[in-house]
């Protein structure tokens, strides 16, 4: 009380009711949480951030569900595990975990990562060049600080992952959107419509939402596009460890022999959102531009979780969960393309299923995907439209794919587990049917 004025201490005297409250010091209307006094001075705000667009309110964002996008199955993460493993490191940290500040990260954890992404994924790197982000939104942040200036001119694909497009936006880059189809970005699309762009964002093993994985022939192709134009490629690798028809399809960065690749992971799609750990493969020569970087916005990572994965990795449970997981969304996905083409036919197109948490599906000309989702959204039901991924004026009938009107995307749900779709599915498919059968029986 008597740091905060409201008594005031005497030596020999004793203590006393202040003289002068704060509460009397202080305007009510200066005190009420959420507004904004008349009369205020003007309060500017950076023009960058004029550059996003408004957030809007959307009812199947955010929500955890049938069909929720970015889920996954937590039924199935061994806890257990991962309890006993951060017990044991809060109950004995070690001296340098709770001290050290690396902006590259634990070396230990950057070995085990290494080691992972070398096997699995045919990335050629060393510890050094590896560097430990708060998630994948970071490593876009990052590599825009140090790549990219305010007018740079950037391929992006089109449709394409929004977020990594806000980054963009905000570094004050001019986004060039780049046709994408069943062989991923167009690259002779992108190098019609600005040959000199500065950077290409690319997600090759798992397009973001189509599902498309980049051909061979286009890989080499962008890679001899940025050793010519002297450009970089961002290739976001977000959920490349979950391919259900063949073997994980190798990173763009193992084939890269110029050095012109910023790898970006992230252990949120295959462990759990909230974690936001991911990992970053720099080129040698721009390690320490990527250092003085971070260090500048947060120093570097959290120690705890790091040491946590490290020993998930070691130890060989990190390998276990990502098998096991692979039988699972298999199974699920497997459930739900069939369900799909056996109700429907050829009315509605699945897209990107042999990879992925995730299923893109194209309905008829006529339909609005926005609404569909809106209606789902009442069920309690998790349905993404596809539209908000292009830009707008987009006519979505240009694709390879025969994308015609509008979409929907929606990933393998939990209930599906074992072959069983659940009753969740059965609700989308009598609404669906509902709205479909009608207009496009001729079509079966």
């Amino acid at each position: 009380l008597v740091a905060e004025g409201y008594l005031e201490s005497r030596v020999g005297a004793g203590t006393f009711v202040s003289s002068s409250l704060p509460d009397q010091r202080m305007p009510y209307e200066s005190r009420t949480a959420g507004t904004i006094p008349a009369g205020s001075a003007p309060r500017p705000v950076a023009r960058r951030v004029l550059l996003l667009p408004r957030e809007e309110v959307v009812p199947w964002r955010g929500r955890w569900g049938p069909f929720g996008v970015h889920q996954p199955a937590l039924d199935q993460f061994p806890l257990e595990v991962w309890s006993r493993l951060v017990l044991r490191h809060c109950r004995s940290p070690r001296v340098t975990a709770l001290l050290q500040l690396d902006p590259l990260g634990s070396e230990e954890f950057r070995n085990a990562i290494g080691a992972y992404l070398g096997t699995a994924r045919g990335v050629r790197c060393d510890t050094q060049q590896i560097m430990i982000i708060s998630g994948s939104q970071q490593g876009f942040e990052i590599t825009a600080r140090v790549l990219l200036d305010a007018g740079s001119p950037v391929w992006v694909e089109e449709p394409g992952y929004l977020l990594a497009q806000r980054v963009l936006q905000l570094a004050g880059c001019r986004l060039i959107p780049v046709p994408v189809d069943n062989e991923g970005m167009d690259v002779a699309a992108g190098i019609k419509l600005c040959r000199k762009a500065r950077a290409a964002y690319v997600v090759p093993s798992h397009q973001y939402p189509l599902g498309a994985t980049m051909s061979a022939s286009r890989r080499l192709q962008l890679l001899e596009w940025a050793q010519q134009s002297g450009s970089w490629i961002i290739e976001d690798d977000y959920d490349s460890e979950y391919r259900y028809e063949s073997m994980p399809i190798a990173s763009l960065q193992g084939l890269d022999s110029q050095s012109r690749v910023i790898y970006i992971g992230t252990f949120s799609k295959v462990l759990f959102p909230s974690l936001r750990i991911g990992y970053m493969v720099i080129p040698p020569d721009l390690v320490n531009h990527f250092i003085r970087v971070r260090r500048t916005m947060d120093l570097a990572t959290p120690n705890l979780y790091q040491a946590v994965l490290t020993d998930f990795m070691r130890e060989g449970h990190f390998a276990r969960h990502l098998r096991r997981m692979r039988l699972v969304y298999g199974e699920r996905r497997a459930a739900l393309v069939d369900s799909i083409r056996k109700e429907f036919g050829s009315i509605l197109e699945v897209h990107g299923a042999e990879a992925g948490m995730h299923l893109a599906v194209t309905l008829p000309k006529g339909f609005s995907d926005r609404e569909i989702a809106v209606r789902a959204a009442r069920d309690k039901l998790w349905l993404w439209p596809l539209s908000p991924y292009y830009s707008p004026g987009i006519h979505f009938g240009v694709w390879k794919h025969g994308v015609g009107g509008n979409a929907q995307r929606c990933p393998p749900n939990e209930e599906h587990a074992h072959g069983g779709l659940g009753a969740d599915w059965r609700r989308v498919m009598l609404w669906l049917c509902r709205d479909l059968h009608g207009p496009y029986r001729a079509l079966r």
